[in-house]
């Protein structure tokens, strides 16, 4: 029997307890002057090794043969552009790829619905919340068995089902990606390939993509596909659109901002592992390096089932993740149905919907989720027609012991949430450091820190003189 925790697995009833290698390094970077993940420290490092902590594109222009690749790279990321704005790529001819991710809100929806809507009159809801295209550049091709040795050399635990680019991890590649909305009646709905090149052929981009990929590439309708979706791939991976690095966060990784009082409070919480525990699921990464925060894996939250979703009208439909419906390769996997796999926690505060399904739409609903699903399970699901509490309601009876139990979950009803409100507001502080686009100018909390540090310098300049 394997049972997966927290992406820790119990194989053979053998539980990995070892904390993780990144959450030690958090962990011990929390000094006693309260300088968590020390940013100067960072920022002193020699620069060859503080630079990996910036993501950035390779020099390939160190060969015209790397300058042409590079130019072209750049060629095929701006036709991409132009293709992800278009709603000419829709049957509807009225839904662009930015209809649903949209650029200004990082990549997600802009609206707090809980699933969209699309299809040939823009009338047809799909079932699953749109996720944000950030930050997937990391994300590992789907394995089902994922043995992480932690730098410790076993490689025989076993974190279970990991990667993949949908919440059900079912394709591993950008190009693969694209293509679902394309075709997904639900969304984009196009129906047949060959009309879908014909409009893009006539679109106002068509001769660059003639230019990149040659005069004849829309005579054939498999090799034209072929370059479009590998448009749509090279173009989400724009590190300045996609990845960008840009958050308070990371500005304090790198030591050009200070957290407020209430964000590090909120990143102790987010840390500890009878609080939040947050970081076993949504890593930290190890020194010299920003986190993404994630580690990719595909775990069952039991998040209740939503209303607003039109498919969850027929009581015998049910969205199960990784063993289905629209992923058919372990169907025949009970072990694995209700797993989700978990998104990066980057911009996540600007998101207006949330899990798979949609169904809470702030983070204090999903925070209030997390610690209240076991020990007040009345405040998170309904009740039944018979007044008893309906828990679990959107995953059948025979697939409850998929649930993850560890911390903040698991408890009896009655006991105390590992997080009380204003813990709860702390946490949410500190996933605000996440967003992108920071600039410390209009921070008014790094204003204050840096008022406080300089009036801090002056008394003990007064001191030593």
């Amino acid at each position: 029997m394997l049972r997966f925790s927290s992406r820790r697995a119990v194989f053979f009833g053998r539980r990995n307890t070892r904390p993780l290698s990144a959450t030690l390094f958090a962990i011990c970077a929390i000094s006693a002057s309260s300088a968590l993940f020390n940013g100067d420290a960072l920022a002193a490092q020699p620069a060859s090794e503080a630079t990996q902590a910036q993501p950035a594109p390779r020099d390939l222009k160190t060969s015209p043969e790397r300058a042409a690749h590079h130019e072209r790279v750049l060629a095929i990321r701006a036709i991409g552009r132009e293709m992800f704005l278009d709603p000419r790529l829709s049957a509807s001819g009225k839904q662009a790829c930015a209809s649903c991710h949209d650029p200004k809100n990082h990549f997600s929806p802009s609206n707090d619905l809980s699933v969209q809507l699309g299809g040939g009159k823009l009338n047809e809801a799909g079932t699953r919340n749109v996720p944000s295209l950030t930050y997937i550049h990391q994300v590992p091709m789907f394995v089902e068995h994922f043995h992480d040795s932690e730098e410790e050399g076993d490689d025989s635990l076993d974190a279970g089902p990991t990667g993949g680019l949908t919440w059900d991890g079912r394709v591993n590649r950008g190009s693969e990606q694209a293509r679902i909305p394309l075709f997904n009646p639900a969304e984009m709905a196009n129906t047949d390939p060959a009309d879908l090149i014909a409009r893009i052929s006539k679109a106002p981009y068509a001769d660059k993509i003639r230019g990149l990929y040659g005069a004849k590439v829309f005579d054939n309708t498999t090799t034209a596909m072929n370059a479009v979706l590998q448009i749509f791939e090279f173009y989400e991976q724009t590190p300045e659109e996609f990845f960008p690095y840009t958050s308070k966060y990371d500005a304090f990784r790198l030591g050009r901002a200070k957290l407020s009082a209430q964000e590090e409070k909120g990143l102790r919480l987010f840390i500890a592992e009878d609080k939040g525990n947050c970081a076993s699921c949504h890593r930290f990464s190890l020194p010299a390096t920003l986190p993404v925060f994630n580690d990719y894996g595909l775990i069952a939250l039991g998040v209740p089932r939503n209303p607003a979703i039109p498919a969850t009208h027929d009581k015998s439909y049910y969205d199960l993740g990784l063993c289905g419906p629209y992923r058919t390769d372990y169907k025949h996997h009970p072990e694995y149905c209700g797993l989700f796999r978990s998104p990066s926690l980057r911009n996540v505060a600007t998101r207006k919907s949330f899990f798979h399904n949609g169904v809470y739409h702030s983070l204090k609903e999903v925070l209030n989720f997390y610690v209240l699903r076991d020990v007040q399970p009345e405040k998170i699901y309904p009740r039944r027609a018979d007044g008893s509490i309906d828990q679990y309601n959107d995953l059948p009876k025979q697939y409850r012991e998929n649930l993850n139990m560890d911390p903040p979950f698991g408890g009896k009803p009655g006991d105390a949430p590992a997080l009380s409100p204003d813990e709860i507001d702390d946490v949410i502080a500190f996933l605000n450091t996440l967003t992108d686009g920071y600039k410390p100018e209009s921070d008014p909390t790094q204003a204050a820190a840096d008022d406080k540090t300089a009036v801090a310098a002056k008394q003990a300049s007064a001191v030593a003189h």
